[in-house]
């Protein structure tokens, strides 16, 4: 009997024991292909990489750890000049952290600390979007709308104003166009600060495309650009979370570039090191360093990992390989063969209401009626049968519940490691189609 406490105590896990660019071979000789990237969007790089493992060999040979207050590193100083030379506009800083979660958590509590230094403390509300997630702390779950995993935290959470998030498939009305939608969502925004108070509100959060509470939605065109001058006019700090779809996931470095925005805050760390080490980055705009140096000269943040010498080098191993020749190019060109792969599969499947994402980061909206978008009632429990099905297939992916409120709604997040193959994306889809039909047949026979 195991001793850990897994996340979900009753499922049985196989054990993982050899990892082979799209494939996790477990205990038993059973071979799954990942269509996950590692189980949550991480192994960008499929799970072999020996430039990446012959990096963290060398650097644990000299030192692995010294905390980053007392000394910097050689491969911490490579680290950061390498995020910040092709960085968006402005994100001239970049503050070193274990995980997502405390990535997102660093920014707000730099935002905060920056109206503290420059003379407007009482700039403490934060705005996020509903259908969002932003981590497991505290603070993400507050800042996120991910609706069963705050229920139980719900009265110790930070008060966060929550407006729409940019849903087009569910939110665009009839007559709309995808920009006039896109400007009515953003202008959300701006009610809010005035409803608050501008002097009151520090910052905006938000998924530049988002992660699997929503299933990778990216946002129409316009939004961001109206919810960066909505910014600007009232002085709020926008942050985005780039965690899930940040470092070429969506096919171009970062994906706010493709929404022609810079933020003031851009987080990521799936694809820093890509699971070969923990850890995550928070990119920061100079003005906010600028105002902490010279006030307290101090931030009041951090984590005793930030910045861990061996993380780092695997990391600027895994950068290196991103942004080697051709290597994004050949990423929009795989993004197009999943999106298309999945229509062919899925776009007149009877019960697929959407097909949506960005580059290899793509998601299938299950519903029961594709003509009024209702779902299937959440007692069904669709998604896991999915997910079982999956499984038995050795397929790894990731169906989710609660698409629509929290609660209903039913989508699968497909986002392969980089490297994935046309053969090996073929496969991919084969699998989660027979995987889905499957389970809409079993809901159906408990229905009769």
């Amino acid at each position: 009997m195991s001793s850990v406490f897994h996340r979900v105590p009753n499922r049985s896990l196989p054990i993982a024991v050899k990892g082979e660019g799209m494939y996790i071979f477990d205990k038993e000789g059973k071979r799954w292909i990942d269509a996950y990237a590692g189980g949550a969007c991480v192994s960008c790089l499929g799970h072999s990489q020996e430039s990446v493992a012959e990096a963290v060999r060398e650097q644990i040979g000299k030192f692995a750890y010294f905390h980053s207050g007392m000394f910097s590193s050689e491969p911490l100083e490579e680290l950061g000049s390498i995020l910040t030379t092709d960085a968006p506009e402005g994100l001239s800083r970049v503050f070193f952290s274990d995980s997502g979660s405390e990535a997102v958590e660093t920014a707000v509590m730099m935002a905060l600390q920056y109206f503290v230094e420059i003379g407007q403390p009482k700039r403490r509300k934060v705005i996020g979007r509903r259908n969002s997630y932003h981590g497991a702390g505290l603070t993400n779950l507050a800042l996120g709308y991910q609706l069963a995993r705050r229920a139980p935290f719900e009265e110790v959470l930070q008060n966060v104003l929550h407006i729409s998030p940019c849903y087009e498939y569910r939110g665009r009305l009839e007559g709309e166009t995808s920009e006039q939608y896109g400007l009515r969502v953003a202008n959300e925004l701006e009610q809010a600060i005035l409803g608050l108070g501008p002097e009151t509100v520090m910052a905006f959060v938000a998924e530049t495309v988002t992660g699997t509470t929503n299933g990778t939605t990216p946002a129409v065109p316009g939004y961001f650009k109206r919810v960066r001058e909505i910014c600007d006019k009232y002085g709020v700090l926008l942050i985005l979370d780039e965690v899930f779809c940040g470092l070429g996931r969506t096919g171009t470095l970062h994906a706010c570039e493709q929404d022609g925005v810079a933020p003031d805050f851009l987080c990521f760390a799936k694809g820093i090191a890509a699971g070969f080490q923990p850890i995550a980055a928070t990119l920061v705009n100079q003005k906010v360093y600028d105002a902490i140096v010279s006030g307290s000269g101090t931030y009041k943040g951090g984590y005793t990992y930030g910045g861990h010498a061996v993380a780092c080098a695997a990391a600027i191993a895994v950068q290196k390989i991103l942004r080697g020749p051709g290597f994004l190019d050949q990423v929009k060109a795989t993004g197009n063969l999943l999106s298309k792969g999945l229509n062919d599969r899925f776009a007149q499947h009877p019960h697929v209401g959407d097909i949506r994402g960005r580059g290899m980061m793509m998601t299938i909206e299950i519903v029961e009626d594709r003509e009024t978008k209702a779902p299937f009632a959440a007692s069904n429990a669709l998604s896991a049968r999915v997910f079982q099905n999956a499984r038995a297939k050795g397929l790894i992916t990731h169906a989710l519940t609660g698409t629509v409120d929290g609660y209903k709604g039913d989508h699968v997040v497909v986002c392969p490691p980089l490297i994935a193959t046309g053969e090996n994306l073929d496969t991919i889809v084969a699998l989660l189609g027979e995987s889905i039909d499957a389970a809409i047949m079993e809901v159906r026979a408990k229905a009769a």
